[in-house]
């Protein structure tokens, strides 16, 4: 070997090699898959995605999926949970007050998708909607309790309780639908309309 074969062989054995690549531990991968699944599944559905589409959104193999999740439907069903359970952190689970349809608002911008397929997909999956019945039962109560100050008992009552939390989450998809202009005053705008709601129901019972 010459000095100078000798000299190329030391370089490349000094050289760095490719930089070890950092395997996710289970939890970031199980929310790296859920990521993926929510936008998967906010474009087209839950029966029009298939696992093939999330793992691709994701970067990784069917079958790591399956490392993680047991079906498409166990899946679906965790995206759903975590969008839920955001969605409380964010707005709340006990009071319809000043701060809720601003505090809506804010969930919806920091996860669209995640509240397109809380109320958009899987108000219409069947095999779903119980969790969109359990939560529009409870935000009904909650409307119905916080109402009753400004709006005297009876049916007009019971009608704002059930039409204000559906009308605000259809305005607020309809906000993201339309690009959501004017961020700083979509909550106002909104809340004005509810105004509206809650007039017409105060007047019905003068």
């Amino acid at each position: 070997m010459t000095a100078e074969q000798a000299a190329e062989r030391t370089a490349e054995q000094a050289a760095p090699g490719p930089a070890p690549v950092r395997r996710m531990r289970r939890a970031e991968r199980r929310e790296q898959i859920l990521d993926a699944a929510t936008r998967a599944f906010a474009r087209t559905g839950f029966a029009a995605t298939g696992l093939d589409d999330v793992a691709a959104e994701a970067g990784i193999t069917r079958v790591m999926l399956y490392r993680h999740f047991e079906s498409k439907a166990d899946m679906y069903r965790a995206a759903l949970d975590r969008a839920c359970t955001r969605l409380a952190e964010t707005v709340g689970c006990d009071n319809f007050d000043g701060d809720s349809i601003p505090a809506l608002v804010r969930a919806a911008s920091a996860d669209p998708d995640a509240f397109r397929l809380l109320f958009h997909h899987a108000a219409r999956e069947p095999e779903f909607c119980d969790l969109i019945d359990t939560l529009t039962v409870a935000s009904a109560e909650i409307a119905q309790r916080n109402l009753a100050q400004r709006i005297p008992a009876g049916p007009w009552l019971d009608w704002a309780a059930h039409v204000i939390p559906s009308f605000t989450t259809e305005a607020v998809i309809g906000w993201l639908d339309a690009g959501q202009p004017d961020p700083e005053l979509a909550a106002e705008r909104i809340d004005q309309a509810v105004q509206g709601i809650i007039e017409a129901a105060r007047s019905a019972n003068s």
